[in-house]
């Protein structure tokens, strides 16, 4: 196959309908066809995905692989090892392009080569409080870390591009977080560690269609807790020092952050929400350090909590 300039990986995992409107979204891009391929990772999700796609197949060249149930990462990384593309672009499942998305990288790719590169994730259901939550909180998170957008500290996996490259010569996605979230905060700190930059770049917009039930959300952030433990213990293994908390201030702020997305009792809504994910975070964090196994393990974490799997 020729060279493409993207390779687009989408990891699915049992959302049939997302994936049909992930895909619905990669079909209409204002990118030409000839350039892009489509590559969705099946992570033994049921239904399977290629009995969704034979039943709304997609006009652009498209490649469906199954693999075995072993979480985002693993996934990401076993379409990049399939992909011809110069630059492996990963999208979510739950996650629908804008209509210029591979065209604003594709900008961004001309204006800092070797970066990696992040886009702005919108959410696409206003209407659910818990979902605007999150967004509320990605946003906010997103302001933090890549307040200068040329010199980035963190990029999520569900709207992310990357040098084919350079995305296999550092080894891709540690696939040791399974289903458990970090796995792209993992890759970020260790693409920087290595002396590579990242730029954020907010043009390059996806829509994330995430229904969330206060239990479901309470769930998400409680694993993205349990994420954050492996993520420092990894960087503890590698002498990277111990944990480190934000100031009071990273924390004031995140309450603040909800009333400048909203007034009146949504904004106090966000903000209590907000508050709850900061305690599931924590109670994710404490729980999984309770459990984490005895020292000197060559696989210190427990991948397979089925149904974390996630888009973002």
């Amino acid at each position: 196959m020729e060279r493409l300039t993207f390779s687009v990986i989408v990891p699915t995992y049992g959302r049939a309908a997302q994936l049909r409107d992930c895909l619905r979204g990669l079909a209409e891009l204002e990118f030409p066809r000839d350039r892009f391929e489509v590559i969705v990772v099946d992570d033994g999700g049921n239904p399977p995905a290629e009995l969704t796609l034979r039943e709304s197949p997609a006009p652009i060249r498209l490649t469906v692989m199954t693999v075995p149930h072993a979480g985002p990462g693993a996934a990401r990384n076993a379409g990049a090892g399939q992909a011809h593309g110069g630059f492996l672009a990963f999208l979510d499942d739950d996650c629908t392009p804008a209509p210029d998305w591979l065209g604003a990288l594709e900008a961004r790719f001309g204006a800092s080569p070797g970066h990696a590169i992040g886009g702005r994730t919108l959410n696409a259901l206003p209407r659910n409080l818990c979902a605007a939550a999150s967004e509320a909180l990605h946003t906010y998170i997103y302001s933090y870390y890549n307040a200068d957008p040329g010199a980035a500290r963190f990029l999520a996996s569900n709207n992310f591009a990357v040098p084919a490259a350079a995305f296999r010569a550092i080894g891709g996605f540690n696939p040791i977080f399974g289903t458990v979230p970090s796995e792209d905060r993992e890759f970020c700190h260790r693409w920087l560690r290595r002396g590579h930059a990242m730029t954020y770049s907010p043009e390059a917009v996806v829509y994330h269609a995430r229904p969330l039930t206060l239990r479901s959300f309470c769930k998400q952030h409680f694993n993205y807790g349990c994420g954050a433990f492996y993520f420092h213990t990894l960087r503890a293994r590698d002498g990277d020092g111990r944990v480190r908390l934000e100031s009071a201030s990273f924390y004031l702020n995140l309450f603040r952050s909800a009333f400048t997305e909203a007034s009146g009792p949504r904004a106090c809504a966000l903000a209590m929400l907000i508050a709850v994910t900061q305690t599931a975070n924590a109670a994710g964090f404490f729980w999984s350090k309770l459990r984490q196994p005895r020292r000197g393990s060559d696989r210190p974490f427990r991948p397979k909590h089925r149904g974390v799997h996630r888009g973002s």
